[in-house]
């Protein structure tokens, strides 16, 4: 089976930092795009961040509100990625969710955002974040 596993969230206060992993494994692993969502009670899923792997320059893209404050990145091996948040807002607690897009014909991921969800072929079950004092 497939596998996306997210790890880093926790209890922070407002202004730290935490860096996310998502780790791909089975048939997770050749993934194309990746795209960090954000789900906070009482509110509708957000894309945060993505990623995507193309043949000259990687595309990146963030949500207005964690520009200049969160980063997306993806190690050696394009297996795991990470999102690297600094100066955290209370308004960033959310349980944050990673997706693969395993479709390289059409990237879900664009400079203008995330894409559908219904483009991701595999989620992740969720790291908590929560920024409190």
């Amino acid at each position: 089976q497939a596998h996306l596993v997210e790890s880093g969230g926790g209890l922070v206060q407002p202004g730290g930092s935490l860096r996310l992993s998502c780790s791909a494994s089975g048939e997770a692993f050749n993934f194309y795009g990746l795209a960090w969502f954000r789900q906070a009670p009482v509110r509708d899923r957000e894309g945060v961040s993505c990623i995507a792997i193309l043949e000259r320059d990687d595309i990146t893209w963030y949500t207005d509100s964690v520009k200049g404050r969160f980063t997306i990145s993806i190690d050696i091996t394009r297996t795991m990625v990470y999102l690297e948040m600094n100066n955290l807002k209370p308004e960033d607690t959310a349980t944050y969710y990673c997706a693969v897009d395993l479709d390289w014909r059409t990237l879900a991921c664009t400079a203008q955002g995330t894409g559908r969800s219904s483009e991701y072929h595999y989620w992740g079950q969720g790291t908590q974040v929560t920024v409190s004092s």
